[in-house]
């Protein structure tokens, strides 16, 4: 059990991107703070599978605060990334029209993005398209081009967040889902099975979960999570060579759609789908959805045909009955609720973790003053188009062939302040069991450098 001590300024519960970022931003901000996750470690929900587009926010609802926090996260990660060395693959993006109504609809959305205060997007002629991207199916008919979007590492950015956090005196405590709470009136006491915590106030980024979690605190809650699978492919890096932007389909009220674009580990991926499910602990993979995605991606892409499929993968989206972000507090009982991130979390958690913060500014007095001098933890470079570490001298072996991942790499994310709690979390440090073989070839290699040093051990099933 774990002897949390004195009361801390606030309690955050979940550990995914919004989380850290929450974590971060209060410790940046001078008040004391503990991260409870239900899980063996940070990204292990719906974060840990995403599309990895930095947004600009062009198609989000004028006005909204998913906009404000989408547009605040954007900026501040541009401002931030290059002290923590996290990459950015430069491509910009295209809304694809490839029917007459598509194209139709491509100046309705060149003017939501004017009016959301994204000047550069412009629209494309045929031509322009195809003169941009060569390889793109014939009956491409019109693009809306949106400069600024970008391809980030989506493992790296939140972990540079939990770490600046915890070398601030934020706590991060696993396996510590929440059991029962209780405010007394001035503090809250949060039971979970490694202990009990009292707080002045608690922040439900519970994500999949918030709802349940808003309903233990309070009592009932606000929104309904209606979990939405999306699925992914993953291309081998052989076939990125033949898409440089981001494309994108023209979004629907329902979802943005499936898209097709490079990652920053130099492959190309397609998805997501958006399947409604009652399991929220299930992401599966399902034969028929992922055929679906690599025959939309031959279509828009026919070179794709003779593409190879590294991996697939699924995750779950923390939809709500309603659109729009569930950011609400009840500040008389020292509660901040940032639930329903959907899509757009990964752009919006630096934002969102601003915002939420001057909700809980506005009735507090706890809390110490800003911090003007945070420490910097730059992280290890994973992108492809930059230096890697296997380049550098006495890296100590190569173990993961695929993904040229180095001995020096996972002794340095089993060491770090934040170390892995299991072997997803290592694959999010440092990319091993990613590549082609998917850790066929590495895994025996893996589970003896991190005996004994993972919460939850490698095992031969372990999930790839």
């Amino acid at each position: 059990m774990v002897a949390f001590g004195n009361p801390v300024d606030t309690a955050i519960i979940g550990a995914g991107v919004v989380g850290c970022a929450m974590a971060r931003r209060f410790c940046l901000e001078g008040a004391s703070v503990v991260v409870l996750e239900r899980a063996p470690d940070i990204l292990s929900g719906a974060s840990k599978a995403n599309s990895a587009i930095l947004h600009t926010g062009f198609d989000a609802p004028p006005g909204s605060v998913e906009l404000q926090c989408m547009q605040a996260g954007y900026a501040e990660y541009m401002q931030i990334r290059e002290d923590f060395n996290l990459p950015i693959l430069d491509t910009g993006a295209m809304v694809a029209a490839w029917s007459d109504s598509e194209e139709a609809r491509l100046p309705e959305l060149l003017e939501q993005a004017l009016l959301n205060g994204v000047a550069d997007a412009r629209l494309l002629s045929r031509a322009e398209v195809v003169a941009r991207e060569p390889a793109l199916g014939a009956h491409v008919r019109a693009a809306l081009l949106v400069p600024r979007e970008v391809i980030i590492d989506p493992w790296s950015a939140p972990l540079a967040y939990a770490m600046q956090a915890k070398a601030l005196g934020a706590g991060f405590h696993f396996n510590a889902g929440l059991l029962s709470a209780r405010f007394d009136g001035d503090l809250w006491h949060l039971q979970t099975p490694i202990g009990t915590l009292t707080a002045r106030s608690v922040i439900n980024a519970a994500g999949i979960h918030g709802d349940s979690v808003e309903r233990m605190l309070i009592g009932g809650s606000q929104f309904e999570i209606r979990p939405r699978k999306g699925q992914f492919v993953v291309f081998d890096k052989a076939a990125a060579k033949h898409l440089r932007t981001i494309l994108l389909p023209v979004p629907t009220a329902r979802t943005k759609g499936v898209v097709l674009i490079r990652t920053i580990f130099g492959n190309l991926l397609v998805g997501p789908t958006a399947e409604e499910q009652e399991e929220r602990d299930r992401p599966d993979v399902t034969r028929p959805e992922l055929d679906m995605l690599i025959a939309k991606a031959v279509e828009l892409v026919p070179a794709l045909a003779q593409a190879q499929v590294t991996a697939v993968y699924a995750g779950l989206r923390p939809a709500s009955e309603e659109k729009h972000y569930r950011l609400h507090s009840l500040p008389e009982k020292g509660y901040f609720c940032a639930g329903g991130i959907r899509s757009t979390g990964l752009t919006a958690a630096l934002g969102i973790a601003r915002h939420v913060h001057g909700l809980w500014a506005q009735d507090r007095t706890a809390g110490g003053k800003p911090i003007t001098a945070p420490p910097i933890f730059p992280l290890p470079n994973l992108a492809e188009h930059l230096p890697r570490d296997w380049q550098v001298p006495g890296h100590g072996g190569i173990v993961c062939h695929c993904e040229m991942v180095t001995g020096r790499e996972i002794e340095a994310a089993l060491s770090s302040p934040l170390p892995p709690g299991d072997f997803g979390g290592l694959r999010r440090r440092t990319r091993c069991a990613m590549g082609r073989c998917q850790g066929f070839n590495c895994l025996a290699r893996l589970n003896s450098l991190t005996e004994g040093r993972l919460s939850v051990p490698i095992a031969p099933e372990a999930d790839r």
